[in-house]
């Protein structure tokens, strides 16, 4: 498996854009649905990261690339560091064995992805 994360990023607005134009309905559902939970849970509840981290577990768990790519670059954003994003890979892997093993290079695509444009430390 060849894993292009600068390819994805680069791709992927026009390739939701065109979605959401086919089906503007959908995006108009999911997305408040999508930002009222995303956002810092205040006292007592989950940080951004926090949920971050997990949305990246499931998608890893799940086996979905274009998540994985989303929740990798969301987790950074939200300060997590590159442990951290490896360790949530490695809880989904733990979880669900070794097909979702074979899905740990496209965690590592990304944040080489993301070391090169300075977002992710190389060894944070």
């Amino acid at each position: 498996m060849l894993h292009d994360a600068s390819k994805f990023y680069e791709s992927w607005p026009a390739t939701m854009n065109m979605a959401k134009s086919k089906g503007p309905d959908i995006g108009k559902s999911f997305g408040p649905f999508f930002q009222g939970l995303m956002k810092d849970g205040g006292e007592g509840g989950l940080s951004v990261k926090s949920k971050e981290l997990i949305a990246l577990g499931i998608g890893v768990a799940v086996r979905c690339e274009p998540c994985i790519y989303s929740h990798v670059e969301k987790c950074l954003k939200a300060g997590a560091t590159s442990r951290e994003v490896m360790d949530a890979a490695g809880v989904a892997v733990m979880m669900g064995g070794g097909p979702v093993y074979t899905y740990t290079p496209v965690v590592a695509a990304a944040l080489e992805h993301f070391e090169k444009t300075g977002l992710a430390a190389a060894h944070g």
